[in-house]
């Protein structure tokens, strides 16, 4: 006698057993606490006193919540004899600039080493790969050396045009339209008389929709939480992240505006990933498959 399939929505599902199912929900819950405890310690830290940022042993929850963190930060934000909203501009100007140039380099260059053929495109996309392996900390010297020869050292290229070239979101979107855009709905729309620029942005780009949101949250965050570059001196070129650092280092006096400032800085990037999670997730499962 066959054992009867479970079904879900019309549809057939693992045949794992009900306790089954409910034991791996309950591990996943419990995961997903311990992942979450670190963020809503930031937050409770915030949320503090000075008395109880200092107590010992220390303690999880708080006993006299207060926001006078928030507005010891804003106080000394305002003191700055740079203006504040000058700092927030440059976050904000670098940040999505190089977001918006990583994303379109980013993705047209995808599409030409997953849909076009040329001769080194394996040779170029085996390089991609292996640039994953370095980190910024190991090619610093040759940025630098390269913005000093364009004289970009101490301007916003410095670091816009870096962000330009970052590898790790056009693997991504490679593997991602290789996976999820068929060669069939390309090749039709270069017979009906479609350009292959036209085709990139009309066709492919819609069909690949959690994958350049991958690549937004991923740049973005980078550069959002880049502080103060080695390439810029210039107050007034810098970041939030380094005025929030400069104002913070006070010692133990301004504990409260650091723990403050901590949540300021998490805030937007988790909000963009909590925006788009869905679609993260989607392009982390994609990123790998093949047909």
């Amino acid at each position: 006698m066959s054992k009867k399939l479970r079904t879900r929505k019309h549809q057939v599902v693992l045949n794992r057993s009900v306790g089954g199912d409910a034991g791996i929900t309950f591990f996943l819950v419990i995961m997903g606490a311990f992942m979450f405890l670190p963020l809503l310690y930031v937050v409770l830290q915030a949320l503090k006193p000075l008395d109880e940022l200092w107590m010992f042993p220390p303690r999880f929850y708080v006993i006299n919540p207060t926001l006078q963190n928030f507005g010891d930060l804003f106080s000394l934000m305002s003191d700055s004899w740079v203006p504040f909203s000058r700092y927030i501009f440059n976050t904000v100007f670098i940040s999505v600039v190089g977001t918006a140039g990583n994303l379109l380099l980013g993705s047209m260059a995808a599409y030409a080493l997953s849909k076009l053929k040329f001769p080194g495109r394996d040779f170029m996309f085996n390089l991609i790969v292996k640039s994953l392996m370095f980190t910024s900390t190991v090619t610093g010297i040759a940025t630098f050396i390269t913005m000093s020869l364009l004289h970009w050292v101490d301007t916003y290229f410095a670091v816009i045009v870096p962000a330009f070239g970052s590898t790790l979101g056009l693997y991504l979107m490679k593997q991602f339209m290789e996976s999820s855009v068929p060669d069939a709905t390309l090749e039709s729309a270069r017979l009906d008389g479609a350009s292959e620029f036209y085709t990139f942005w009309v066709i492919a780009m819609p069909m690949v929709k959690p994958g350049w949101l991958t690549m937004i949250v991923y740049s973005f965050n980078g550069l959002w939480n880049s502080g103060a570059s080695i390439y810029i001196y210039s107050e007034q070129l810098k970041t939030l992240n380094y005025a929030i650092g400069q104002i913070t280092a006070g010692g133990i006096a301004r504990a409260g505006a650091s723990a403050a400032a901590t949540v300021v800085m998490m805030a937007v990037p988790i909000i963009v990933f909590v925006v788009t999670q869905s679609n993260i997730i989607e392009t982390m499962g994609s990123s790998g498959m093949k047909d």
